[in-house]
């Protein structure tokens, strides 16, 4: 059998009038099977089904770079249905970059709580600043320039371009890369850095020079509602007759990805101190890292082996140079994250020695509690609290 020929993609991406976008890496090669015959044909069906059937979804109603921007940034690995409020929410908080930019971070992150992966809210007020100290307040419309801000990658910069600014550009997330995969039965693994890069050079080669955001939400749409992670609904596909897996038969095996490790589980402990005056104690975690600027209960993640009562005794005197007595548990929470799993057991806590030192804390009331940012965990633990004075 002959083997593919490779060829070079040539596509430019645009920047401005003349300009050319360099590829990060050397340019994505081409194999003569993955390109598509007919692209005139393929975008026309595409664009014709998401007009006819896409989802009515506030973001789609502005082509504001900004609102773009802030809806891109949560839809990272979040459900549309759960994005919503929290995009309404926080448009109304911060409606321009300078509001954004000018506002607590405190402020920032207590509307995004419990959206998760909270880095992305302080990637998104340190863009806004630099927005505002080099831009002038105006998201930049250059690829280059805008991924040079903090928490824009390849994806989003695509997506606002595309779809704000009317350049086409590739805008190629997950739900992209899984219909592309069908379409063209790539069989290598979706989430190898070299399968990612082809296939992003095989969505730049359809996108079209008029209107390219309609035609990059048109394949996003796709892959979300019907070219689906189990169970495609391939009859109701505008491009089954274009999808080879779908002609051999395997859409449930494709798209490939590298096996899983296994996740590991984190027995976490937390201690509820309360002063005379029935107030509790809290610590802000440092402004970095998976959970940073989030408030917490005094405590942290168990050694291996330890016990909760010696760990959570250890953990706090390291954590605020106190030393305290463990009493019954209050409350248990399991809860997930991307790469681990934890299991948070709080215990109710009394004061044996010294006085609170260390990072940024307090003695606060249920109401002030409340009013700050916890984590998903944290805040269930709040609750039990509350309850159980």
């Amino acid at each position: 059998m002959a083997r593919d020929r490779a060829i070079p993609n040539s596509i430019p991406q645009p920047l401005a009038a003349g300009a050319k976008i360099r590829w990060l890496q050397r340019p994505p090669q081409l194999k003569t099977k993955d390109i598509f015959p007919d692209r005139t044909r393929i975008r026309r069906k595409l664009v014709q089904w998401y007009d006819e059937h896409r989802r009515e979804l506030p973001w789609r109603r502005t082509q504001d770079p900004y609102a773009i921007w802030i809806s891109e940034i949560m839809l990272q690995q979040t459900r549309v249905e759960t994005v919503i409020p929290y995009y309404l929410r926080f448009l109304e908080k911060f409606p321009t970059v300078e509001s954004l930019a000018r506002a607590e971070s405190g402020d920032v992150v207590k509307v995004w709580e419990n959206l998760g992966y909270y880095a992305r809210a302080r990637n998104l007020q340190k863009a806004a600043q630099q927005i505002m100290d080099r831009f002038g307040g105006r998201i930049p419309a250059h690829r280059e320039e805008i991924l040079r801000l903090p928490g824009i990658g390849r994806y989003t910069a695509g997506a606002i371009l595309s779809i704000a600014f009317g350049r086409p550009v590739a805008a190629v997330d997950g739900n992209v890369r899984r219909v592309i995969s069908r379409l063209r039965a790539i069989e290598d693994p979706i989430d190898d850095d070299e399968v990612r890069e082809r296939i992003e050079a095989l969505v730049q080669t359809l996108v079209p020079k008029r209107d390219p955001g309609r035609f990059n939400q048109a394949l996003m749409e796709l892959g979300a509602v019907c070219c689906t992670p189990k169970t495609p609904i391939c009859p109701s596909c505008p491009l089954q007759t274009d999808c080879r897996a779908w002609e051999q038969g395997f859409t449930d095996r494709l798209p490939v990805r590298r096996k899983r490790k296994v996740i590991p589980h984190r027995q976490v402990v937390a201690a509820i101190l309360r002063n005379e005056k029935k107030r509790i104690l809290i610590v802000q975690r440092p402004g970095h890292g998976l959970l940073g600027s989030l408030w917490k209960f005094p405590g942290g993640i168990l050694d291996s082996g330890e016990s909760p009562e010696k760990g959570l005794k250890r953990i706090v005197r390291e954590e605020l140079g106190i030393g305290i007595g463990v009493g019954p548990s209050i409350a248990a929470v399991k809860h997930a994250y991307t790469h681990f799993r934890i299991t948070l057991t709080a215990f109710a806590c009394v004061l044996s020695g010294g006085v609170p030192s260390g990072p940024v804390w307090r003695w606060a009331g249920i109401e002030e509690i409340d009013a700050l940012p916890f984590s998903k965990a944290d805040r269930l633990v709040a609750a039990s609290v509350a309850i159980d004075p």
